[in-house]
């Protein structure tokens, strides 16, 4: 019987993420569009099925560590096999916490995601492909101020704070790829597009903007190339590999980070 390939992308409803889950259920792939809005994902959903393509909603709250994990095991109680999982959704530019009381940047567009792979990963087989969605931002972060991570930031410190879920996002892609080297491990920077993650006063400032459909590309190639399958833990960007910052190579920084996020997730397991 062949096996349909099914890839889990979160965020799918707009942007970035609209564009890679369509790109990637015209490629095949069995599209789990995960979000929160039952609407905004059920059009893309019919979308996707009236092109010929299959797609289901799995509810997600990326600002929930509870919903991130239910999620998971909703999937994973299916039984049926991960292939990919892009790790797309994100915040950029606002001011908040989440649910579980971290800064939102750090909560959602880090914390949540990683929540999310852990619980998924029964879901995983060799070879099975993760996406992290990360920035070229993530240059502006020198560092992670754990004791920072749990508190509201000011307008001024939020394109910082941004910046440091970015970081966090290729430190757990790097850190992932030397725990699970059966699985194969992606950050992406897709280029700045036009999207909702920022707010409309700072559109006009932005340099080089691509659509939707060409920043989804590098993710989309991370996903499914034959050119990256012997790859894990680096750095992307127009589907070339690129240098991380100096922050971004930090091994310690990343098994802190590591250590810290199974510690505010609650997951303990031994890891070497």
């Amino acid at each position: 019987m062949h096996h349909v390939k099914i890839a889990l992308i979160t965020g799918p409803s707009s942007g970035i993420g609209k564009a890679t889950a369509l790109e990637m259920a015209r490629r095949g792939y069995h599209i789990v569009a995960a979000g929160r809005s039952r609407k905004r994902i059920s059009d893309v959903v019919s979308t996707i099925e009236k092109k010929g393509g299959s797609a289901e909603h799995l509810h997600l709250d990326l600002a929930s560590l509870g919903s991130c994990t239910e999620a998971a095991r909703t999937f994973a109680d299916s039984g049926r096999v991960l292939d990919v999982i892009i790790d797309n959704a994100g915040v950029g530019a606002v001011r908040g916490l989440t649910d579980d009381g971290f800064e939102i940047h750090f909560g959602v567009n880090h914390l949540g995601h990683f929540m999310l792979t852990h619980h998924l990963a029964p879901s995983f087989r060799p070879g099975s492909r993760i996406v992290v969605v990360s920035s070229e931002a993530h240059r502006r972060a020198s560092g992670v101020d754990f004791g920072q991570v749990r508190r509201r930031v000011g307008v001024l410190g939020v394109l910082n704070a941004y910046a440091v879920s970015k970081l966090a996002n290729i430190l757990f892609a790097s850190h992932l790829a030397h725990l699970q080297p059966e699985w194969r491990t992606y950050a992406v920077h897709p280029g700045v597009a036009n999207t909702n993650i920022f707010p409309t006063v700072v559109k006009p400032f932005l340099r080089s903007v691509e659509t939707p459909e060409q920043a989804a590309q590098t993710s989309v190639w991370c996903a499914t190339s034959d050119e990256v399958a012997d790859q894990s833990g680096l750095y992307y960007s127009r589907m070339k590999q690129r240098e991380a910052s100096p922050a971004g190579h930090d091994d310690s920084l990343a098994a802190e980070l590591w250590r810290r996020s199974e510690q505010w997730c609650g997951i303990s397991r031994h890891t070497n």
